[in-house]
């Protein structure tokens, strides 16, 4: 008999688990977050991610192969268009250039002689003229004998000619001193290389040698930037292209100050699409710095798209989805109620419902995450 009621209970125990797990499952309160749905401003907003770069960026390095022998300025520091920077061992540069004047010089001198001679030449041919003219004259009313003439004719003759060797001197001793002369102007450049200087005014952003290091040509030893436009290079999903244009207004937010934002704008679009991620890139100009910054530093963009006003908005975190609609829980007599709604612009804090929503009703969503609120009745949220 004791055992029949042992049974008896066991029995009579598992509907009333069952009873008791369905209340909890159907009808018992869950707890709930609550929101009252109002008018607001509604900003849209497309969100990039990239990192912070120089529009104007130049790597200083020497046009020489070279020892430094100085390094003036160091990572931090801002430069004028022009300044000296670095310098290379000019010894052997300035070597050259003094052998070269020397080799202007004596083709200068060369020439100056060559002109003297050419001038005698000149007078001698004057000379050979009169004497030849003078001695026809006399051939013809036969004062003197015919080999006088011819005489005379062949000094003419030997005038000329020294005349005109003369001026092919000059016109080589002139090509000479210009060869002589561009030679000086080369030495003159390659010794100036032996100088490097900023090609315009900005910061150093980093210094990768230092005196005594052997430079080639293309090995930095300064990275310069300007920082009159400093933007993030941020990619953008390619679904926003037709949302964008140039002079939107963004927000930036750096990775190392997550809760302030800087204000700045969209400078350019790119005009490629990323193949494998299907992003674009946007450059968008960050009017305002951080106290610390530093090139590749990492930043979300937020730029805004639209704008509406009084619009009926609800906070993302109140947004769900099912079965492909849009939807949110509304409190009507004390339980959820499921409630599909239309979306419209779409902002960092909040959303615009276009229909579905009046500004005063009252929104939940489960306080446990994935929990279902179809139906039930809710705790005061």
């Amino acid at each position: 008999m004791k055992l029949l009621s042992v049974r008896v209970l066991k029995w009579l125990a598992i509907p009333a688990v069952a009873a008791v797990t369905i209340y909890w499952i159907r009808f018992a309160p869950v707890a709930a977050i609550g929101h009252t749905v109002a008018t607001a401003d509604v900003s849209g907003e497309t969100l990039g991610t990239g990192t912070l770069e120089a529009r104007l960026a130049a790597s200083i390095s020497p046009r020489l192969t070279g020892r430094l022998t100085a390094v003036l300025v160091d990572q931090g520091d801002r430069v004028t268009a022009g300044q000296l920077l670095a310098t290379l061992d000019d010894v052997e540069a300035r070597r050259h250039l003094e052998a070269a004047e020397a080799g202007s010089t004596a083709a200068a001198a060369t020439t100056a002689r060559i002109r003297t001679d050419e001038a005698r030449a000149a007078a001698v041919l004057k000379r050979a003229q009169l004497e030849h003219a003078r001695a026809v004259s006399l051939a013809d009313s036969r004062s003197v004998a015919e080999s006088e003439r011819d005489k005379a004719t062949e000094q003419l003759r030997i005038a000329e000619a020294d005349l005109a060797r003369g001026r092919a001197a000059i016109a080589e001793a002139v090509q000479a001193e210009a060869a002589a002369a561009r030679q000086v102007a080369l030495q003159q450049e390659l010794l100036a290389h032996t100088r490097l200087v900023a090609p315009f005014a900005g910061l150093v952003a980093r210094r990768d040698r230092h005196p005594g290091d052997v430079v080639t040509p293309g090995s930095t030893v300064l990275h310069l930037i300007a920082t009159e436009e400093i933007w993030v290079s941020a990619w953008v999903d390619e679904t926003a292209i037709a949302r964008l244009a140039p002079d939107q207004p963004a927000r930036v937010v750096f990775r190392a100050e997550p809760d302030t934002p800087y204000p700045g704008r969209v400078a350019r679009l790119g005009r490629e699409t990323d193949r494998e991620t299907r992003e674009f890139l946007v450059d968008v100009r960050v009017d305002r710095l951080p106290a610390n910054w530093t090139l590749g530093q990492r930043a979300e963009v937020y730029i805004e798209t639209g704008r509406r006003a009084g619009v009926v908005a609800l906070p993302p975190a109140f947004l769900f989805h099912r079965d492909g609609v849009s939807g949110t829980w509304v409190q009507r007599d004390g339980r959820a109620r499921w409630q599909p709604i239309e979306p419209g612009l779409r902002g960092a804090t909040l959303v615009e419902i276009r229909t579905g929503l009046k500004a005063g009703d009252r929104v939940v969503r489960p306080a446990v995450t994935g929990a279902s609120l179809d139906g039930r009745r809710l705790t005061a949220p």
